[in-house]
């Protein structure tokens, strides 16, 4: 037989209490159990000692028969000292893959592409501004040469 170290539901609608119990992992969630080992009320502040309370004597003596703890219950044991942490979470997963790297630097490229016409146009209009200035004068020079 399986067994696990699990939460069982209790409590009322929206006022969540759970049991701490030692089951076969086959069994409903809130159903038969072999016995209570703890306690975990989440509507208490994290801080409060009252929260999770644990019979680790029991669970280490469950955890010897092959109980295996459950992840919320193995997070609890962590933080009580009970059992060693474990890393749970895989970094390289959240990491975009080969198809999105390449999606991203195209989308730099064009930006880059973007922002050089941006700029090129800009320098063009500033350009094409000061040129008619500038012929303005020769223009009016010549028109009073010729009037002389």
């Amino acid at each position: 037989m399986a067994l696990a170290i699990r939460l069982a539901r209790g409590g009322a609608k929206k006022r969540p209490y759970y049991r701490i119990v030692v089951a076969d992992s086959r069994s409903r969630r809130d159903g038969k159990f072999i016995e209570k080992i703890g306690s975990y009320n989440p509507m208490l502040a994290k801080d409060d000692e009252n929260r999770v309370q644990i019979d680790l004597d029991r669970v280490k003596e469950w955890m010897g028969k092959g109980a295996k703890p459950s992840d919320r219950v193995a997070r609890f044991l962590e933080a009580a000292g009970a059992v060693e942490k474990t890393v749970r979470n895989n970094p390289n997963k959240g990491k975009p893959g080969q198809k999105a790297l390449e999606l991203i630097e195209e989308k730099k490229a064009k930006a880059e592409a973007a922002a050089e016409a941006a700029k090129e146009a800009e320098e063009a209009a500033k350009a094409a501004a000061a040129a008619p200035a500038e012929e303005a004068p020769a223009e009016e020079a010549s028109e009073e040469a010729a009037a002389e």
